[in-house]
């Protein structure tokens, strides 16, 4: 007897997105009051003029919870609409239960598919491409996914290279049904070789026997080679996927990890003057699986983008790992 497998819609799309970032905001200034530095050297070097980290009362939860609660509004959906929840994060900082899990709990989503996966700044996108394939393999009509962190909570502040960059934040976005392509091809990979670029210092394990922290470590120049030299060829590969060319997108959001590697980036793809870029860095920092949901709600609440823009997104971080696709927003 033949086996009966699942079937679903020929196209998904993001119905509604959200994002929500904590109320203290750490500009420069006070930065440099755990560092060696200035607010210029670090606006020339990143583009941050300040950013944000968990104030009283929030959490890696609340965060996410609030942005999960404004994408469900913005979709015109309620957490019984949610088959499955996926959370991206790096800073969820007990191995089990996940994340996703408890928050599928708290947003009454009728016992939900919940897990966690780790894919550093590239966590969004690789949602969003798991999102996207639940829904047209039939497994889930709608799903959830948030891109979290609170980094500032695994930042070594005494780090003169690293500890300006890192910030906190959620982004959550929930994809449905489409009549229309509505997200591109999945562009996606990883290089475990250079696995030591971007690392935790220290095992949990270790960290209780020496009670010392661990905190996120990166050497910037191999990154920075890495990003602006393949991962702006990656974001041109998620252009061809999609059968569109530069002058076809409406919106660029790459990872906020540095306005200079965002420069590279559009010196590489020869985006049009019309195409608006996200520099949400500038207010927010580095919120690694967050910063790409963040930017675009951001740029859709100045008026940047607008629904229906065409959008080209890339995000790439620790592992090393990338993903990027071209999505419609809602």
């Amino acid at each position: 007897m033949p086996l009966t497998t699942s079937t679903g819609p020929e196209y998904a799309r993001i119905l509604g997105i959200g994002a929500a970032v904590p109320s203290r905001v750490v500009d420069n200034a006070e930065m440099c009051t755990f560092i060696d530095s200035s607010d210029e050297w670090i606006q020339q070097r990143t583009g941050i003029v300040e950013r944000r980290w968990l104030g009283e009362g929030e959490s890696l939860e609340t965060l996410s919870l609030d942005a999960a609660a404004q994408a469900l509004e913005h979709a015109g959906l309620t957490g019984a609409d949610i088959d499955a929840v996926v959370v991206s994060t790096v800073s969820h900082l007990i191995q089990t239960p996940s994340l996703a899990a408890m928050l599928a709990a708290k947003l009454d989503t009728p016992g939900a598919a919940a897990f966690d996966i780790s894919a550093a700044c590239a966590g969004f996108c690789y949602g969003i491409a798991m999102g996207e394939a639940l829904v047209r393999a039939g497994s889930a009509r709608h799903v959830l996914v948030i891109g979290a962190e609170t980094l500032s909570e695994i930042t070594d502040l005494s780090d003169r290279s690293t500890a300006f960059l890192f910030a906190d934040g959620a982004g959550a976005a929930i994809i449905g049904a489409s009549d229309t392509p509505a997200i591109g091809p999945v562009v996606w990979g990883s290089d475990g070789h250079q696995a030591d670029v971007i690392h935790m210092t220290r095992t949990w394990p270790e960290a209780v026997a020496t009670g010392e922290s661990s905190h996120f470590f990166m050497d910037g120049r191999p990154v920075f080679r890495w990003a602006t030299g393949f991962i702006a060829t990656a974001a041109q590969r998620c252009l061809d996927a999609a059968g569109l060319t530069a002058d076809e997108i409406d919106v660029f959001v790459p990872h906020q990890a540095n306005n200079r590697i965002t420069d590279a980036m559009l010196r590489h793809l020869t985006l049009p003057d019309s195409v608006k870029v996200a520099r949400s860095i500038k207010h927010y920092g580095n919120n690694s699986a967050a910063s790409i949901p963040v930017a675009i709600v951001d740029m859709l609440a100045s008026g940047e983008a607008s629904s229906g823009d065409v959008v080209l997104m890339i995000g790439f971080g620790a592992g090393l790992v990338y993903a990027g696709q071209v999505v419609v927003l809602p």
